[in-house]
């Protein structure tokens, strides 16, 4: 079973494979050997299947945590084609997977103690919910795919079980009229395969049912903390180095007093935005998040007030952070509508719009305060 095999198909750049070229004859593996997460291959008709392991090892843990915090996110892939968990029949169920490694971690992780057949499909290293409404995992690409790596010839069934995350991108009757397999939708998480392959591909409500809890939001903090802090930083810095004009000239007194004082405003705003935001999401005020996120920078200033921490030491820059935390909150906060069960890709588009201009202008008018307040006696 573990046979060993020197054959790289379907590694990134291989011509050769049947799965990436749907014209060439089958291939001696139909997916790619030289990785950590297998240990063998599965003999069928039209070539050798990698088998891949389902425990997750410290490689893969870490490979998960370096992608939270967007470390190599756009290359954590795997090769596309066909793999096998276990050791499959040609009656073992056939799940679609995208080949964004987490996803594809997931998925083989709660198929432990089973026998199946894995498609991974060509997502550009995307996970299946982005992937299928950015149209890559699509009809097209599981045709392609199932044709390519001859299924009807590895397996007796006609039955695809699809994500139910990837069923805006895929359409059954397309698939079935085009390559003869019937497309099941599968629960939304992978942890509830195993009752749902058990129960005759029958989901209940709750597998159907998308959450969003408090773990589910923060999981998205630490990208967005990588991501949007690159952006505040360069604000914090800009700070810094304005808040040395003054009416008399350059100050490194104005620096150290004001500009200081300013960027750290601007970055606890970020973190405040970044963390709270989604923790709090279900319970802030609005349907938009950018209104949620707005309210959210108008309650860090008042507390700040509050707590006798001026968030400007003028009557100008009292006024400039009374518009620049709320944009930046609503900007931070606006972040996650794509990673958000709240939201559709046509009401994002249709809040960006409103709400980014919004943003730029009380930005905008904030800063020319806050520059205003330098130059202005009383302003430092």
């Amino acid at each position: 079973m573990a046979q060993e095999t020197t054959s790289n198909c379907c590694a990134e750049g291989a011509s050769q494979c049947a799965c990436n070229d749907p014209g060439a004859a089958p291939a001696t593996t139909l997916g790619r050997m030289d990785t950590p997460w297998t240990n063998g291959v599965v003999h069928t008709s039209v070539g050798d299947v990698p088998q891949v392991k389902t425990a997750l090892g410290a490689r893969d843990h870490l490979g998960s945590a370096k992608v939270r915090w967007d470390i190599g996110r756009s290359q954590y892939r795997v090769p596309p084609g066909l793999y096998a968990v276990g050791e499959p029949g040609a009656d073992a169920p056939l799940l679609v997977s995208a080949n964004y490694k987490l996803s594809f971690d997931h998925l083989r992780r709660a198929l432990s103690g089973r026998s199946a057949w894995i498609l991974v499909l060509d997502t550009k290293g995307v996970n299946v919910w982005c992937a299928a409404g950015k149209g890559t995992f699509g009809t097209d690409e599981l045709v392609r795919r199932v044709e390519s790596c001859a299924l009807d010839q590895v397996v007796t069934h006609r039955k695809l079980v699809v994500p139910q995350l990837g069923a805006s991108g895929v359409s059954a009757p397309e698939v079935h009229r085009r390559c003869g397999f019937r497309v099941e939708y599968g629960p939304v998480r992978a942890e509830d395969l195993p009752a749902f392959l058990d129960s005759g591909l029958k989901a209940t409500g709750q597998m159907r049912r998308m959450n969003f809890g408090l773990w589910d939001r923060l999981a998205l903090v630490p990208v967005e903390l990588t991501n949007g802090g690159k952006k505040a930083l360069l604000v914090a810095a800009g700070m810094v180095l304005l808040g040395g004009l003054s009416a008399s000239g350059y100050s490194m007194a104005g620096v150290r007093t004001v500009g200081l004082v300013g960027a750290a405003q601007v970055l606890a705003t970020f973190l405040f935005a970044a963390i709270l935001g989604p923790a709090l999401l279900p319970w802030l005020p609005g349907r938009a998040f950018s209104v949620k996120g707005a309210l959210l920078g108008l309650a860090f200033f008042g507390g700040l007030a509050a707590l006798g921490t001026s968030p400007g030491g003028s009557w100008l820059h009292a006024g400039a952070w009374v518009l620049l935390m709320p944009a930046i909150a609503s900007f931070v906060v606006m972040n996650f509508t794509g990673a958000s069960t709240f939201t559709s890709q046509s009401g994002v588009l249709r809040e960006m719009r409103l709400a980014v201009p919004l943003q730029i202008a009380g930005a905008a008018v904030g800063l020319g305060l806050w520059l205003a307040g330098l130059f202005i006696a009383g302003g430092h």
